[in-house]
């Protein structure tokens, strides 16, 4: 966990897992809001964390184009789901059938975003 604190006072965290090459964020919060406390809850001090436990890969969680312009590649994060109600099911699998393109188009875009240089430069 990763503790931001004010006069002594816990005023956010960020509860991340890790396994053996691997850092994972996932839960955030906090008292009251701060300027940039978001940023360095969750992902500066993750990043610190793995540079200096030697973990290969940091993976901030999904959603938020702000982690395009601090580094992080924007990538696919896939979730499983039982729907037990048949009509239920078939209509959540069109509506992931028909959003696919949607999504490869916006992954693609944000790519172009990332602040770094591309290998032909």
């Amino acid at each position: 966990m990763f503790c931001a604190t004010k006069n002594r006072s816990l005023i956010g965290a960020a509860l991340c897992f890790k396994d053996e090459k691997n850092l994972y964020g996932r839960y955030w919060g906090c008292e009251q809001e701060y300027e940039f406390l978001h940023f360095e809850a969750c992902y500066y001090q993750g990043i610190e964390y793995c540079i200096n436990n030697k973990l290969q890969h940091f993976d901030p969680g999904a959603q938020g184009e702000h982690k395009i312009s601090r580094g992080f590649k924007p990538i696919r994060t896939l979730s499983n789901h039982m729907i037990l109600h048949n009509e239920f099911r078939q209509a959540i699998h069109r509506f992931i059938d028909e959003e696919k393109a949607h999504i490869n188009a916006h992954l693609e875009h944000l790519t172009t975003l990332l602040p770094f240089k591309s290998e032909s430069s």
